[in-house]
């Protein structure tokens, strides 16, 4: 199997900063052509969010746009408008992340445009999705994970909220946008008509709050916050070797006694306090000291190998920096340089027959392929002055 099965599809995106331009980064890396539409004054915010990494954009566009072309158009005026329904015509996917009722406003809503072109699949990504009370309010990432819950869950038990380091709920949703997206490319393979996609940060957050979710709508269970630990098993949790951290997961009895026995306290495997799971979790409070004050003894590397090889799920807590200099990062090919440029960048993490999608090219400078995409449509180019990427 090809490692860009999706070539041949044409993908046009009108996206900002993240979530959009990410799912169109997934389908480019599979093998998409990606058209970027950009308005001409500054093209995608995200070309300014960050110090200039390559002329004047920022290193946060390049991972996310990597591989795309952009063309520049007015879709405030009818010829910009005019020129966006000329490329639909050729174009399998649609996919915007504009506010609430921006596309509308424009003339390109869902209902006109799939009107006009009815095999093509118009993907909507939202904030707070397209139905309900708040579908007008635009939102962000840190927005959406305070008001889904995700901060409430998220850090130690006496402290406060706390964001996740990752923008885990744009590129959710960027994800799901694909998955809808290639669903119903399937589904026009046996009809022959595209579909509207509605996705949302507000969907996303929920879903990745969904066991907490589903534990108080049946349970009547609160979650807590349980920093590196977890709710329902001990020891499953971070301690702080001599000079650097680890994480232990003992997911049953059976490892609880591996783990005893690594540390040198067997007896803690047959104290009755300390049996079973349900045991520990009633005595955590004895217990996770008691092991904290043993591995503070030892540095890390003494006990990731003692932990190892006696079987017991263990990890550094590493540094990002750490992860770039790993072995295994460089034996998945995770970090890939962009041709065409001295710029290396994380891989897309799936492999077809063992061979990982390229990344076709850099990500594009504004306008840099207006006058190629609109020529043969008659359309006059409103590329700014290429910038500079030296």
């Amino acid at each position: 199997m090809s490692a860009r099965p999706l070539a041949g599809l044409r993908v046009v995106e009108i996206g900002q900063v993240l979530s959009g331009p990410f799912a169109a980064a997934i389908l480019g890396d599979l093998g998409a052509d990606v058209i970027k539409v950009e308005k001409p004054e500054g093209g995608d915010d995200a070309r300014r969010m960050g110090p200039a990494f390559r002329g004047s954009d920022a290193l946060n566009f390049w991972e996310f746009n990597r591989g795309k072309r952009s063309v520049v158009l007015d879709l405030k005026a009818p010829e910009g408008v005019a020129a966006l329904h000329a490329i639909l015509e050729t174009t399998d996917i649609l996919l915007h992340n504009m506010r609430p009722g921006a596309a509308e406003s424009l003339g390109i809503g869902a209902p006109a445009v799939t009107a006009r072109h009815p095999r093509l699949i118009y993907c909507e990504m939202g904030a707070f999705g397209h139905v309900g009370p708040l579908a007008g309010r635009p939102g962000y990432e840190p927005l959406l994970q305070a008001y889904c819950g995700l901060s409430s869950i998220t850090g130690a038990p006496d402290g406060p909220p706390v964001r996740m380091g990752a923008s885990v709920v744009d590129q959710g949703t960027g994800m799901w946008t694909v998955i809808g997206a290639l669903s119903a490319l399937a589904e026009r393979e046996r009809t022959g008509r595209g579909a509207i996609i509605n996705t949302s940060l507000y969907e996303t957050a929920t879903l990745w709050a969904g066991q907490k979710l589903s534990a108080w709508v049946n349970q009547g269970k609160p979650p807590q916050r349980h920093a590196s630990g977890h709710p329902n098993f001990v020891p499953y949790e971070a301690f702080d070797a001599a000079d650097a951290p680890l994480l232990v997961c003992c997911g049953n009895d059976r490892l609880y006694r591996k783990f005893c026995a690594a540390l040198g306290q067997p007896g803690w495997a047959e104290d009755a306090r300390f049996l079973t799971n349900r045991d520990r979790l009633a005595h955590q409070a004895v217990l996770l000291p008691l092991i904290g004050a043993v591995i503070a003894t030892r540095p890390r590397t003494d006990w990731l190998a003692l932990l190892e090889a006696a079987g017991v799920p263990c990890a550094p807590i590493n540094t990002i920096q750490e992860l770039a200099a790993d072995p295994q990062t460089a034996a998945l090919g995770m970090l890939t340089p962009v041709p065409g440029s001295d710029v290396t960048l994380v891989a897309m993490p799936l492999s077809f027959d063992g061979e990982r999608p390229p990344i076709s090219g850099p990500a594009p400078a504004l306008g840099q392929h207006s006058e190629e995409i609109l020529a043969g449509l008659g359309v006059h180019s409103e590329a700014p002055p290429r910038q500079d990427r030296a």
